[in-house]
């Protein structure tokens, strides 16, 4: 495989650069980064639609990470929650050292081989879930050696690299390549391969919300009342879509039923 991610930066005396010049180009070579999942959204789909179904049936999903990636699908299961109001537990992160030891950057439980298919079956994964193996090199050992592991018990897999033909996208049944290039500073792959990675759970995070019926019209419908910025956001969704004209009524309806979903449903 080649292994783009480590090609020697295009920029060259990058000391040499003063602010604006750096800014700059970093900012060049992150407008590459859409274009790169433009690319890929075949790829993105599929992997989006097979998580719907699998969750539809009542199962899980699975991030599978070590470094930045892991780190980043760790920031985007722990909001689903609240904005969406699904039960903890649906998405998932197996994180190499822990996601209790997320600010440690524990770089070096990412060569573990065994430690990803012990966490997942601590969680009694079945293949009723899908897990998504997370790799800007794609050959990180602690997500390849797990997908083996699912493919050997057939869990379905997914996974999200940043070279082609890698050893991961090889083991995933549903591979997505975002083909970014290399970085601005040579091997820095938190930059636009971590970039990617975000923008694709935001994707694939938010479609399958949606298609989970978790979002009503452009409006989080779910979220959970944790403070007062979310609850005024709430009360004034409730009183657009119901016709509701006080907004005092609409709060107290609101807290007594616990979200605008329950509210709305309730007028009717």
């Amino acid at each position: 495989m080649t292994r783009i991610t480590e090609q020697p930066s295009i920029y060259r005396h990058l000391e040499k650069m003063s602010i604006e010049e750096l800014t700059a180009n970093i900012n060049k070579e992150d407008q590459k980064v859409a274009v790169a999942i433009k690319v890929a959204l075949p790829q993105i789909n599929a992997v989006i639609q097979k998580i719907v179904e699998q969750l539809k049936a009542g199962g899980r999903l699975f991030y599978l990470g070590a470094g930045s990636g892991g780190r980043l699908s760790v920031l985007d299961a722990i909001e689903l929650p609240t904005t969406y109001g699904v039960p903890k537990g649906m998405v998932n992160v197996i994180l190499a050292g822990g996601v209790d030891r997320l600010v440690e950057a524990r770089e070096e439980e990412e060569d573990d081989r065994d430690a990803g298919w012990k966490a997942l079956v601590q969680n009694k994964v079945t293949p009723k879930d899908f897990v998504l193996g997370i790799s800007a090199s794609g050959t990180t050992p602690f997500v390849l050696a797990t997908l083996k592991k699912c493919r050997e018990n057939a869990i379905p897999t997914g996974c999200l690299v940043s070279n082609p033909e890698s050893p991961i996208a090889a083991e995933a049944d549903l591979p997505i390549e975002v083909i970014t290039g290399p970085e601005f500073v040579t091997g820095s792959t938190r930059m636009k391969c971590g970039t990617a990675q975000k923008m694709i759970f935001d994707m694939i995070s938010t479609t399958t919300m949606i298609q989970l019926g978790r979002v009503e019209d452009n409006k989080m419908v779910n979220v959970v009342l944790i403070n007062e910025k979310i609850i005024d956001r709430s009360v004034k969704m409730l009183m657009e879509r119901s016709g509701m004209d006080n907004y005092e009524e609409a709060k107290q309806l609101l807290m007594e039923k616990g979200s605008v979903k329950k509210a709305l449903d309730a007028l009717h």
